[in-house]
């Protein structure tokens, strides 16, 4: 699994730090969304933390992770910030695109 270079992380992560090594040594977290980069034509995805204790995903399939938030709630707020980010940017929504381009990701 890999983190975003400027992952963006959600107001009620006290130890961004504590929760990145979390995920990365499959520890459960309680209520922690991940943002991914989504397959496909799609943008941006939502998961619980939970998702990334299927070996299938850990090993064929590891996320590339652009946020953290604790809830739900606050992963889409995080979405919507990105968007705008985005828009504002660049004047479009390809989220994807704008993440990723020079000096991003």
């Amino acid at each position: 699994m890999k983190f975003y270079k400027h992952l963006y992380i959600g107001e009620s992560i006290k130890n961004p730090a504590a929760v990145k090594l979390k995920l990365k040594v499959n520890a459960g977290l309680f209520g922690i969304f991940i943002i991914t980069l989504a397959e496909g034509e799609n943008q941006l995805e939502i998961y619980h933390a939970a998702f990334l204790k299927q070996k299938l995903h850990r090993k064929y399939w590891p996320p590339y992770i652009i946020g953290i938030a604790n809830g739900q709630e606050e992963a889409v707020n995080i979405v919507g910030k990105i968007a705008e980010e985005c828009v504002k940017a660049t004047g479009n929504a390809k989220l994807k695109d704008y993440l990723m381009g020079p000096d991003k990701g």
